[in-house]
């Protein structure tokens, strides 16, 4: 059953001081809203998150995977793994399972030495991003982030700019929906808003 839960959108935005992952709450299965209250955004380390779009088992499988994967880092390097690591590891779990893939396409986010952005797909591959979606609700996300998307925009706008994205797929694609999670990382490390946060940021 796992495997035909689908439909999201899934958003992600550098900024100047930070970068923005959101996602909406819905899960569904065929036609049926199955879930509500699905978490598609997940704090990986202190510095980094992803974002998943596809099937939830799946998604869940891979975060569990890529958390034990940095925490080893970190126990055996002494330090953070990178942002870039991060996608290059995910790229290399995704493209090495092409036989028995997980079902998902993938937004990698964290701060190192500045915000940065990764898009990796089923098959591994990875592009570095200023701003991107994924989901079912991508093609009105992008729409969205196209049009109101500025080099050096601030934490702040960029928040406001994602919360836009994801209002507009709710709108208009159907198997995106019921509230959103949206984190931010930045030099202080990853933070998830508040519901109250988010529902005055959307009025």
């Amino acid at each position: 059953m796992a495997e035909r839960l689908k439909g999201t959108t899934t958003v992600g935005i550098v900024c100047k001081d930070g970068v923005v992952l959101a996602a909406d709450r819905r899960a569904s299965l065929d036609n049926m809203v199955l879930s509500k209250n699905v978490t598609k955004v997940f704090r990986i380390d202190d510095h980094l998150a992803l974002a998943g779009a596809g099937s939830v088992g799946d998604i869940l499988s891979l975060v569990r995977l890529l958390r034990s994967e940095a925490r080893l880092y970190r126990a055996t390097v002494g330090r953070e793994m990178s942002v870039r690591a991060l996608a290059t590891l995910t790229s290399n779990v995704l493209h090495g399972s092409r036989i028995m893939p997980y079902f998902g396409w993938f937004l990698v986010a964290g701060y190192d030495e500045k915000p940065r952005l990764y898009s990796v797909d089923m098959a591994g591959g990875v592009t570095e991003d200023r701003f991107t979606s994924a989901g079912s609700g991508m093609e009105f996300a992008f729409a969205v982030l196209e049009e109101g998307y500025e080099d050096d925009m601030e934490l702040e706008e960029g928040i406001r700019l994602a919360l836009r994205a994801i209002k507009v797929a709710t709108r208009r694609d159907v198997f995106t929906g019921d509230g959103v999670t949206l984190v931010t990382v930045t030099a202080g490390g990853y933070r998830e808003l508040g519901k109250e946060e988010i529902r005055a940021l959307l009025e």
